[in-house]
């Protein structure tokens, strides 16, 4: 017997948690999750922004929560999990998104600011899967973890995208997730990964003000840049049983920008 479309895609009774998800991208797979009945974790570094973005779901009558944390410094994931578990028993769906960029040409990348992507980047992404993976998904044989990767990480960049740190930070999550698929597939976890075009976002703003919308809309096949609604259906897939014979995929959401680009 086949399961209806809507209960295959309905998130009542799981529990999301959402790392970088007081705005932006993360916000809006937040939203999705929500909107599909999933009771949400937000964190991220800054409670006023959390506190924002709580009350804007909270206001689409989503059950939301926050923790403010940095997913960057080990201890600090390790309370998250913790926190996590004590406030709502378990966590179903683990969304990796918290990320940071930094531009600078390769020979003048500073260590500093190379290790600070990298931490947010991938080691975070690791050290939260472990830890929900640990104390939640592996003993209770369920999960989906969705991590979000860029098409930066797809293949490399022109001259002009000067960002040696992120490229290789995103070439990571998208190794990882499939890595961590085949070893936790027999737990009955699910690892995807969105790889998302340019959105307009915190991130992305000075490479929108650089090099103007319109001329990074005319890259893409669609002829435009992604919106507010355009993770929600792909991230849902990731989240719901709709998903759960896909696993260690990555899926780009570009407006076709890696069709055409030999990704």
């Amino acid at each position: 017997m086949s399961t209806p479309v809507q209960q295959l895609f309905d998130l009542s009774g799981k529990i999301a948690l959402v790392t970088g998800g007081s705005r932006g991208l993360g916000l809006q797979i937040a939203e999705s999750l929500g909107e599909a009945g999933a009771k949400i974790l937000l964190t991220s570094r800054k409670s006023g922004e959390l506190e924002e973005a709580a009350a804007h779901l909270q206001a689409k009558g989503i059950d939301t929560r926050w923790i403010a944390a940095d997913a960057s410094q080990p201890a600090e994931v390790q309370r998250v999990a913790s926190e996590a578990m004590q406030r709502l028993g378990h966590v179903d769906i683990l969304v990796n998104n918290a990320g940071a960029t930094w531009g600078a040409p390769a020979e003048d990348h500073s260590l500093e600011a190379w290790d600070k992507v990298m931490n947010l980047n991938i080691r975070s992404v690791f050290l939260m899967s472990q830890a929900i993976g640990k104390l939640s998904m592996i003993p209770r044989r369920f999960g989906r973890i969705i991590n979000v990767a860029s098409i930066a990480g797809l293949s490399g960049a022109p001259s002009t995208m000067q960002y040696i740190a992120y490229g290789t930070s995103k070439g990571a999550v998208v190794n990882f997730t499939r890595t961590l698929a085949g070893e936790w597939g027999r737990y009955g976890i699910t690892v995807n990964a969105l790889a998302p075009g340019m959105f307009p976002s915190k991130m992305t703003r000075s490479t929108f003000e650089k090099v103007g919308v319109d001329a990074i809309a005319s890259s893409a096949p669609l002829g435009r840049v992604g919106d507010d609604d355009d993770l929600k259906g792909a991230a849902l897939l990731f989240a719901s049983q709709a998903g759960k014979h896909i696993t260690g995929q990555i899926l780009a959401v570009d407006g076709g920008v890696s069709a055409i680009h030999g990704h």
